[in-house]
Parts: structure tokens; C-alpha cells; sequence
């Protein structure tokens, strides 16, 4: 289920047996879309369990909705509860990777942590997830330090989350479009692309069969099943050339706060205005010789 920009998943074990769990909350303001879904869907009989692929803002922000309803645990990758539990925010996004309106907006995401301590529980060493038998979870950090995803290897479907999606997530215009293909995470909020790099590898080693993305739309196919591997193999390739946790990611301290890079921000929108401030001459320079000429054309035609 789409929620605005990011996806939600009603998901039942292997075997079914009745129960179900939802895998992420998405933005605030969607928790009675979600509420309603899950009613169509199951009837009054609540999840066992939501399963988090991470902290984002978008894939929490209807927890306060659903909580007040459903009287269930969530589960979250251990380096993940101190974004669920008060203590720790996100590092700040990085506008300056991306290229597009979405990343150029990142600053004004919230990276504030929410504080449901009182339900979170860690996610099984082992790689089980308690409320989905036949499901296991695979660390997949970069986009964020405690980031998992979920795989079921009867029917090789993939929960990817946020570790590999099928949009640009960077561009509103491909946001808005929909069209399917392989991308690494959101890179303006990507803190470790090395560590990106390795879960994308390792992603593609489970051979998926259905990917079912935190944004874009679900793939399967050839597309998926070919494409995967190559896109894998040349990630790299992808990773921004230039930005803030692209050379030195963010580490976390003992304090709970993080030791961060230099924020490029200020030099990249220097230049950013400067560019646009040339390009709008060429453009003003342009349309004053159309205009001159076309004034010209007049005062000559007999």
C-alpha cells in the first residue's frame, strides 16, 4: 500500500494461519488510511506485530494512529531503538546528493527521534522475525545503521525497504511518475555509502523473485531477476561523486550524538545560486536579442 511518497506492507506467515504484520507505518497523516486497508483486508483482527525497516520519518509517521488502536509490539533492528526511544536523532540529510527537488528539500525533514519505548522490541540475533515464521530479517545498513530488510525464501519475496528501491527517489518528477527501476537508497538521507553499497551486494545474492520496495512500486520479471545482479555489480558507479557522508560517513558517539563530515551545504547552494543566477542572464539575454530582432523584423516589413 502506497502512503503518499513511501509503502506499507500487510504481510501473513508461511504457512497461513490468520495472523498478518505490517512492515512500516508510513507518513503522518496516513495512520486511518492504514487503519482502513488493514480492516478490508483482515476484518477487525489487528497485526501480530509491526515490523520497522528503519526509524525515517516516513516509515513512522503513523505510528501514533495505530497505536492507539492496535495494542501490539514493533519490532526494530537493535542500532535502530535509540531513534525509537528518545535518545538519539538521524544525522542531518545531505541536500547536495541527488540532483533533484526531493533532495534539494531534505533539509526541512524532520530527523527528530520518536519515543515509543514502551513497545519497541529488538529484532532476534538469530535473523527470525517472531511474528512471521518463514521470514527472516537481513541487516542491511547505509541508508540508516540498524536498517533491515525482510526476505521469505519459499517464494523469494523481498521487503527491501529503504536499502533498495525502484524510483529516483531524489527527483518529485520520478516520485509523481512511478516508472520501475533499480536505484540504491535515498541518498540525501544515505549516511554510509560503503556500508550501502555491501547491502545492495548482498540483496542481490538472495536471487529475489518479487521485490517489494519502501518507495517505488513492486518489481518482478526478468527486470528484476537479470537486472538485479547488473545493477549490483555496478553500484558503485551510482554512489554521488561528491557530498557529505560520501568519503566519511557518520559515526555514532558514546553520548549519543554523531561525529559528523563538513557540511557542504553552504559552498553547494553558493553555487547553486550562482548557476542559477547565470542561467537566468543567458535566459534574460536570450529573450532581449529574440525581442530586439523580432522589433527589427517589424520596422522593416513594408
Amino acid at each position: 500500500m502506497r502512503t503518499g511518497i513511501v509503502n506499507v506492507a500487510f504481510v501473513e506467515p508461511e504457512p497461513r494461519d490468520g495472523r498478518w504484520v505490517l512492515v512500516d507505518a508510513g507518513l503522518r497523516g496516513w495512520g486511518e488510511a492504514i487503519l482502513s486497508a488493514a480492516r478490508a483486508r483482515h476484518g477487525d483482527r489487528p497485526p501480530s506485530a509491526i515490523v520497522l525497516t528503519h526509524g525515517h520519518f516516513d516509515h513512522v509517521g503513523g505510528l501514533d494512529t495505530l497505536l492507539r488502536v492496535w495494542d501490539v509490539p514493533v519490532y526494530a533492528h537493535r542500532l535502530e531503538l535509540p531513534h525509537l526511544t528518545g535518545r538519539r536523532a538521524y544525522p542531518p540529510p545531505d541536500p547536495t546528493v541527488g540532483g533533484g527537488l526531493l533532495a534539494w528539500s531534505a533539509r526541512l525533514f524532520p530527523t527528530h527521534p520518536i519515543d515509543i519505548r514502551t513497545r519497541v522490541l529488538t529484532l532476534p540475533e538469530d535473523g527470525s522475525v517472531p511474528p512471521l515464521p518463514g521470514w527472516r530479517w537481513w541487516h542491511t545498513p547505509g541508508h540508516t545503521d540498524g536498517h533491515v530488510s525482510l526476505f521469505r525464501d519459499t517464494d523469494r519475496v523481498l521487503l527491501s525497504g529503504d536499502a533498495l528501491i525502484t524510483v529516483r527517489q531524489e527527483s518529485a518528477l520520478a516520485v509523481l511518475g512511478q516508472t520501475p527501476t533499480l536505484h540504491g537508497p535515498p541518498a540525501y538521507f544515505t549516511s554510509n555509502w560503503s556500508d550501502a553499497l555491501g547491502s545492495v551486494r548482498d540483496l542481490a545474492d538472495l536471487s529475489p523473485n518479487v521485490l517489494v520496495p519502501g518507495h517505488g512500486v513492486p518489481m518482478s520479471g526478468p527486470s528484476l531477476t537479470h537486472g538485479l545482479r547488473r545493477f549490483a555489480d555496478g553500484f558503485h558507479k551510482e554512489v554521488p561523486r561528491h557530498g557529505r557522508y560520501v568519503q566519511t560517513p557518520a559515526c555514532r558517539a558514546e553520548d549519543e550524538s554523531w561525529r559528523l563530515p563538513p557540511d557542504p551545504w553552504p559552498d553547494a547552494l553558493r553555487r547553486g545560486v550562482a548557476g542559477a543566477a547565470a542561467a537566468a542572464a543567458a535566459a534574460w539575454f536570450w529573450y532581449g536579442r529574440r525581442t530586439r530582432a523580432a522589433s527589427r523584423r517589424r520596422r522593416v516589413t513594408p
